[in-house]
This record gives C-alpha cells, sequence and structure tokens, in this order.
C-alpha cells in the first residue's frame, strides 16, 4: 500500500514475532488463512475430513513466505487462532500439533517461545533439535509437567531470559534442571499466579538453589511472592553480585549485617514494594554508583511509624551521595527546613533525574490546610531553582497540594524549558478553576499532560502519563 521496498523491508520485521500485537486474534482470519495456507495438500484434505474448516484454495500465490520469517511460537494466541477452524477440542487439538509442526518445519531458528498451557511436546518434532537450540527466551508455567521440561533442557541449553508463572505452588523438578543446565542465564522473572492459601510443599527451594550457581552470569531479578520464604532470600539475594536489576515485592532482614551483604557494584534498578527507608538506604549505600531507577512503594512509608523525619533525611543523602546517574526516582520525606535543604541539593547534584515521584508526610505528622500549601510552594520554589534540565515527569503521591496561585506561578516560570507531565492522587485539582489553570499552560505547551489518578497509579512508575 505505499511501495514495493518499504513492504519487502517491513514484512519480516513485523513476522518476526506476530503474536505480539494488541489486536484480538480470534478475530483476525486472515493470519489464520496465511498460516493455513503452508499446509500441504494431503494435510488439508485430512482436515477437511475431520470437519475442520479451512480457508479456500486461492490461484493467487502469497507475496511472501511468511513464516519464515517468524521467530517466536506464542501458543495461547497459537490456541486463539486454532479456534477460528473448529470449536471442537479434538479438533483443536490435530490442527494445533499440524501448526506447531509447520512453524518448526518454516521457521529457520526459534528465538522466543511461550509455552504456558501447551500441550504438544514439540521437542519430538523432527526439526526441533534445530530450531530450539537458538532459544533465547522462553515463558512457561509451573502446571507443566516436569517430563516436558526435561525434554527442553536436553536441546536449550542457552536461554538468557526465562520468566516463569507459578501457578501451581508445589515443586517442580522440570524446571530445576531447565535452570541447571543454562549456560548464559542472564534474566530470571519469577510470578506467584495462583489463588492464595495454604502451601503444603515449598515451590521455591530447588529451583533458587540452582539460581546461586548462576551468580557469575545473572544480572536481572525479578521476584512476585504471595509466599515469602524468609530464610531462602536471605540465603540467595547476598550471592547474586552481579546484578543490575533488582525488582522484588518484599525484602524482609531481621538484622542489618545480613541486610549489609547484599553488595551490588553493578546495580542499576532498584524496585522493591515492601521495603522501609532505612533498609532501602543500606541496600542504595552499597551500590557501586550506577543505580538509575530507586522505585520503591511510597504507600509503606506514609504509614510507615518508625523514625521517619530522621530516616528519610539519610535516605535523601544516601542518593545524592551514591547515585549521581538516578534518572527514576521515589523520595519521601518530612516538609521541614532541613530536608528541603537536602532535597534541593539532591537536585543539584543528580542532573540526569527525569522522572521524580515525591511523598512529603506520613500518617503520623499533622499537618494544618494552611502549612500543606506553604510546604508545596517552598517544594514548587525548590523546582523552579534546582530541577535539572532533563526532568519531564513530577507525580505527587497522597495529600500533596498547592494553591492555584503557587502552581501559577511555578507554571510560568517553567516556560520556556522542555515541557512537563504531572500526575496526582489528589482530586482537589479536578476543580474548575484549576483545570482552566492547566488547560492555559497545556495550550502554551508548558505542560505536556496533567492528570488525577489512583494513588495506585500515581506510585507505579511504569505507568505511563
Amino acid at each position: 500500500m505505499v511501495n514495493k521496498l518499504w513492504c519487502e523491508t517491513v514484512i519480516p520485521n513485523l513476522w518476526r514475532n506476530p503474536w505480539c500485537y494488541d489486536i484480538d486474534y480470534c478475530n483476525k482470519n486472515y493470519l489464520f488463512e496465511i498460516i493455513a495456507s503452508n499446509l500441504s495438500d494431503e494435510i488439508k484434505e485430512f482436515l477437511i475430513r475431520k470437519g475442520i474448516q479451512l480457508p479456500s484454495v486461492s490461484s493467487r500465490p502469497l507475496l511472501f513466505d511468511y513464516l519464515s520469517f517468524c521467530r517466536s511460537i506464542n501458543i495461547n494466541i497459537m490456541n486463539t487462532v486454532v479456534s477460528i477452524g473448529s470449536s471442537l477440542a479434538y479438533n483443536q487439538f490435530l490442527l494445533q500439533q499440524e501448526f506447531y509442526k509447520l512453524f518448526m518445519k518454516k521457521c529457520p531458528e526459534l528465538k522466543f517461545l511461550d509455552i504456558k498451557s501447551i500441550k504438544h511436546q514439540i521437542f519430538y518434532f523432527p526439526e526441533a533439535n534445530t530450531r530450539l537450540e537458538s532459544l533465547c527466551e522462553l515463558k512457561c508455567d509451573t502446571s507443566i509437567d516436569s517430563s516436558y521440561f526435561y525434554g527442553l533442557a536436553r536441546i536449550c541449553q542457552y536461554i538468557q531470559r526465562l520468566i516463569i508463572f507459578n501457578v501451581k505452588p508445589k515443586p517442580n523438578s522440570g524446571i530445576s534442571k531447565l535452570i541447571e543446565v543454562q549456560k548464559n542465564l542472564k534474566y530470571f522473572e519469577w510470578i506467584d499466579d495462583f489463588d492464595d492459601g495454604y502451601v503444603t510443599e515449598n515451590p521455591y527451594k530447588k529451583i533458587f538453589l540452582e539460581l546461586e550457581k548462576k551468580a557469575d552470569i545473572l544480572n536481572h531479578l525479578e521476584l512476585y511472592f504471595l509466599h515469602f520464604d524468609i530464610s531462602l532470600m536471605q540465603r540467595l539475594l547476598p550471592k547474586l553480585y552481579k546484578l543490575k536489576t533488582l525488582i522484588i515485592n518484599e525484602l524482609i532482614y531481621d538484622n542489618k549485617n545480613i541486610l549489609k551483604s547484599l553488595v551490588y557494584n553493578d546495580l542499576e534498578i532498584l524496585k522493591i514494594d515492601y521495603i522501609t527507608i532505612d533498609e532501602a538506604s543500606i541496600i542504595i549505600e552499597n551500590s557501586g554508583g550506577h543505580l538509575k531507577e530507586v522505585s520503591l512503594k511510597p504507600y509503606n512509608f506514609v504509614y510507615y511509624g518508625g523514625n521517619f523525619s530522621e530516616e528519610s533525611l539519610i535516605f535523601i543523602h544516601k542518593i545524592y551521595e551514591n547515585c549521581p546517574l538516578i534518572e527514576y526516582l521515589s523520595l519521601t520525606f518530612s516538609p521541614s527546613k532541613d530536608h528541603f535543604t537536602e532535597f534541593e541539593l539532591l537536585l543539584k547534584v543528580c542532573q540526569h533525574l527525569k522522572s521524580l515521584l515525591l511523598v512529603t508526610s506520613n500518617i503520623y505528622l499533622r499537618e494544618t490546610e494552611e502549612s500543606t500549601l506553604k510546604n508545596g510552594e517552598e517544594l514548587l520554589k525548590i523546582l523552579i531553582r534546582s530541577a535539572p534540565i532533563n526532568l519531564r515527569e513530577l507525580r505527587f503521591f497522597n495529600n500533596f497540594k498547592f494553591s492555584l496561585e503557587a502552581l501559577e506561578e511555578f507554571l510560568e516560570k517553567w516556560r520556556g524549558r522542555p515541557s512537563l507531565s504531572i500526575l496526582s492522587s489528589d482530586s482537589i485539582y479536578e476543580g474548575g478553576d484549576y483545570k482552566n489553570l492547566i488547560n492555559k499552560y497545556k495550550n502554551n505547551g508548558v505542560i505536556k499532560a496533567f492528570r488525577c489518578e489512583s494513588i495506585l497509579n500515581v506510585e507505579n512508575m511504569e505507568f505511563k502519563i
């Protein structure tokens, strides 16, 4: 529809991973038709006799050998596409098998495989050895029988990214074996995805013991637990000394000396949901100065009952002392003169800041409306004086308020800088006067976006404004 050269350039890229697009695959018959058109006449006749609806034969050949560009298989989406041919479970099983065989035959190599809910042992297909030995990324779940992973472990030994959904909370020795044989495992992600209830057997132990042995190569660890095994994590985390990314929903250390053993000289991303300010400060102090993102859930700080004022002051100090390259930061502090002074120093040191999430009080700090607005005004003045040129996004958590006059003065003085996106959890900015002011500065390009969202969206640095 554009020109031949454009088409020949783009089609191979689109078909490298045809499952990754935000479309309704069930209603995309042409994808089913393209795959089915590659089946041999003998296979087509067999499937039609079984009552499977295949597209009518066209005399016009396909413009491209589309499947030869493919480097990935997504089982769930493939099953959705297969359902176009028949609603019967047995017929779908037959069609799945033929489609998998076809991809194994046509794809020169497979780089990505998502086998959640798979029913076919694809490693037994004739071309499986050649295709699967190049696999770089695997997504799977723990409902798959161990024997399936034994089969993959025989072939796939250079997986770099392994993502596991724990849907059946019991040990899976096949996954342990698959991890054991890997020679270049850099990225590991584990997500508990089962009904939260009593777990009779520990599903993590054998798998995480194998992860310990990958300490020399593993640099990305992402864990989401429903049942946290404290002793296991206290053993595992200190050994993974080459981590560049640590993302975990909970970190519990009852001994600060053990916490101080978490030394990550290459750490670039630190994202932890449940952690105290004091614990976060210790990890940041022991990082190697490469941190680009520190994203901590402020909800816990808001209800934090420790020595909030002192520890938040230390936290700010640890950031500008140890994170000169920081780009994304969630920061919590008391609205005192000392905290504002340290915050301004942080802005002057951390010149790479792009996105800043600010929490300035917790439930134990009682402020009047007047003092809240005064603190907000002071904060905006500091941002005008010292905000780094790269700053593009501000997030204000919970009861963070600015008067109409202070906000207008801030936006007027921001004029001439890069457009600013602002996210707040306070509905005060949805009032008529605030909306008129915001729209005024949207129209002249000072503000790119200004939205009021739930506190969950505000605190989630991955939520895009």
